[in-house]
């Protein structure tokens, strides 16, 4: 297994998914108001400008992209370049969307944080299929990281500041969750719980910010089962792409790092790839 640099290196980068029917990742560049879409058969990086911070993005059932921007979501369409607005979600100037995906039903989870980091402003929202919007967990710091079990009776959960990753008993047939618990808390020498993914055996895959690696852990207990380095401290995001789900992507970032440890960890902010036996999720459309 040997970790593959595949782009040059952004600001922010986050949020990557794969898109199964393009056979393409996704993924964005936060403070750069960036999309990307990376192509492993041509091994192209191709962006496009949102004009505003661009939290994360996901497939949509019936053609192009749900994502979300800095104050609600809309409609991307990779083909012509055009993005439509949908409804303002956050109208709060001082937060913005962060990490989403979809759950298996199709339903688009994204949560929001305080662009200071300071306070509990955030809050993760469900919209359904027919664009309705609920408050799912509020207040929290920095909504990140979700999954869902391959059973799909459990929703995991991340909250950075609180360095735990959080299991909710999850009921695919409404949305609903509830009996929250701490599967993971890190510790301080271990950084902060960023984004996730999950398996096809039901093991979580935690990208650690300021911890240089991403961890699978043990879906029962959350002990580390593997560890994965990266050239790059503030690991963020990854998810499983490829033809058989076996790729994992990371995505990084430069944003917080010093000088002296931008010269030391160079490939900051790129995004990565690492090949490995297990296989992951597919990625979930939004239904509508």
């Amino acid at each position: 297994m040997e970790l593959e640099r595949l782009t040059e290196p952004v600001t922010l980068g986050e949020g990557p998914c794969w898109h199964a029917d393009e056979q393409v990742l996704y993924w964005v560049d936060i403070f750069g108001k960036a999309l990307h879409r990376f192509d492993p058969s041509a091994a192209t990086d191709q962006h496009w400008d949102l004009g505003a911070f661009v939290g994360t993005v996901a497939p949509r059932a019936s053609g192009g992209l749900v994502v979300a921007l800095e104050d609600g979501f809309g409609h991307f369409e990779p083909g012509t370049g055009t993005y439509e607005a949908w409804d303002t979600v956050e109208a709060n100037p001082s937060t913005r969307f962060n990490d989403g995906k979809c759950d298996p039903s199709g339903r688009f989870w994204c949560g929001s944080m305080d662009k200071s980091e300071e306070e509990n402003l955030g809050t993760l929202y469900r919209m359904g299929p027919d664009r309705s919007v609920q408050s799912m967990v509020s207040p929290v710091g920095i909504s990140n990281g979700l999954g869902w079990s391959p059973d799909e009776t459990k929703m995991y959960y991340i909250d950075s500041p609180t360095r735990q990753i959080w299991v909710f008993d999850y009921d695919a047939s409404t949305g609903a969750i509830e009996n929250r618990r701490t599967l993971v808390e890190l510790t301080e020498g271990e950084g902060w719980p960023d984004g996730m993914t999950v398996d096809a055996d039901g093991n979580l895959w935690l990208a650690q910010w300021a911890g240089s690696c991403v961890t699978q852990r043990d879906p029962e207990n959350g002990k580390v089962m593997q560890r994965i380095e990266t050239p790059a401290p503030h690991t963020s995001a990854c998810c499983f792409g490829g033809p058989e789900l076996t790729d994992l992507y990371i995505t990084s970032a430069r944003k917080g790092l010093t000088e002296s440890q931008l010269q030391e960890y160079p490939d900051s902010g790129c995004l990565f790839r690492i090949r490995l036996s297990t296989q992951g999720c597919p990625t979930f459309a939004y239904a509508e």
